[in-house]
């Protein structure tokens, strides 16, 4: 599930530059400056309204900026990096008719992809059977956001951006998928992840940036620094 590697340097994988989006007068981005490096869990902390799902989308391509520049990958056209980036939205927006074998072929097709394989790695990688026949309507909440999780990873990206990946799990269901992320963030995967539970983060994130009125207002190492 490798993907090709791409032209982006050592020191930046991703470059904002004036980055402001606005839906009619409500400017949800503020004019964003910020670099970040490849191979790190980056947590984006902030309250509701703070511009967090706006600059993730941003920088999956699903939403253009109003003004400024993002670079992704050395590219700023984001048609051409979609395959190297996995998105997973806050509502699962699973089939809940379909197993998730399923669910993972029908997205595995949207990017050209016809073998069963990353289907299978995709499901062992966050821990769920391949050979579980049930519909994901049945399965625990937990299981939906890691099926979630397998689906923004069958296409191999470099890339992972999560909005709100903890929702709605129990404490034990909210550890195992920390410790999921830390792993892909160890095997090399860049890794965003918007939440409103940072403390779940504190151990795992390289850097912790906190979001206020559509600009980033805070850079930490740590949890302390970031809400101090």
């Amino acid at each position: 599930m490798e993907a090709a590697h791409l032209n982006s340097s050592a020191e930046s994988i991703i470059t904002v530059q004036g980055l402001i989006k606005q839906f009619g007068r409500f400017a949800a981005l503020r004019g964003i400056d910020a670099e970040f490096a490849p191979g790190k869990l980056y947590a984006v902390l902030g309250d509701n309204g703070a511009g967090k799902t706006s600059l993730l989308r941003t920088l999956a391509g699903l939403s253009q900026p109003t003004r400024g520049n993002v670079t992704v990958f050395g590219s700023s056209d984001s048609s051409s990096i979609r395959h190297h980036i996995g998105y997973m939205a806050h509502p699962s927006l699973l089939y809940d008719e379909m197993s998730g074998m399923e669910n993972l072929r029908f997205f595995a097709q949207l990017y050209g992809i016809q073998e069963e394989g990353p289907c299978v790695r995709a499901m062992e990688i966050v821990h769920l059977d391949p050979n579980l026949s049930r519909p994901a309507g049945q399965y625990s909440q937990g299981m939906r956001q890691r099926l979630s999780l397998a689906r923004a990873l069958v296409h191999g990206p470099e890339l992972l951006l999560l909005d709100e990946p903890f929702s709605n799990v129990d404490a034990r269901s909210a550890q195992e998928m920390v410790r999921l992320l830390a792993g892909l963030r160890d095997a090399g995967k860049t890794i965003f992840v918007v939440t409103h539970q940072a403390a779940l983060l504190e151990k795992a994130a390289d850097e912790l940036l906190y979001m206020e009125v559509g600009r980033i207002t805070r850079r930490a190492q740590n949890y302390t620094e970031a809400t101090v």
